[in-house]
Order: C-alpha cells, then structure tokens, then sequence
C-alpha cells in the first residue's frame, strides 16, 4: 500500500483502516488546495486520546534513554538508579493500561511521519 501524494487523497479501504488512520489531513478543493485537518465527530476522543499518548510515550522513552546514559556514565547513586528504575517500570505500565482502556496498541501510538520514517524509535 502506498502513500498518497501532495495532491491525492486516499480513502480509507475499509472500517479498520478508517478507525487506525483517525485524525488525517485532506486536501480542500474550496480552499485552493490547502490541506484540512479531516476529523470524524465519532472517534475525536480516542484520535486525541492518542495524540496525547504518543507525545507521552515519546517523552517516556527520551527519560528512559536519559536515564540510561547517567547510570552508565556513573552519574546515579545506587539508590537513585533503584528509584529510577521503579518509577520507569510504573510509568511503562500505566502507559499499557491508558492504552487498553483507549483501545490502542503501542504500535498505533507510533507516528508515520512519511519520509522521515516513525516518530518512536521501532527497536
């Protein structure tokens, strides 16, 4: 399945394409083809629900890999590489459970972002 164009629009193919592509940009012919945010009143709440879960999962995972980079470097006592740790594991699982309690997966969270690839790192 390709990507549309600059000046293509593709529908969605059916109702689980249409539910995962949620928030889209379509072109507007009215408007001189400017691009429109295309939204459906029906899924607004899970669309930015999940917005919202991606920007956090993409701050969690910037703390993690921070929080990486001090320990090796020995920046952390014992205790605050523990407490780290704990607050790092809790926070994975809260993000799991707003993401089951919305429907979404952790997939559905990382960004098509075109030719610059995914949002989240895919490792």
């Amino acid at each position: 399945m390709s990507r549309p164009g600059p000046d293509e629009v593709r529908a969605p193919e059916g109702p689980e394409e249409e539910a995962r592509e949620g928030i889209g940009l379509r072109l507007d012919p009215a408007r001189s083809g400017q691009w429109r945010l295309n939204t459906d009143p029906e899924t607004v709440q899970r669309d930015l629900s999940r917005l919202v879960l991606t920007l956090v999962e993409l701050l969690r995972q910037l703390v993690e890999r921070q929080s990486i980079r001090r320990m090796e470097q020995g920046d952390l006592s014992d205790e605050q590489v523990e407490t780290l740790g704990l607050t790092l594991m809790r926070l994975e699982e809260a993000m799991t459970d707003l993401c089951d309690r919305f429907g979404l997966s952790p997939s559905d969270l990382n960004l098509d972002l075109g030719p610059l690839g995914t949002l989240l790192p895919t490792d």
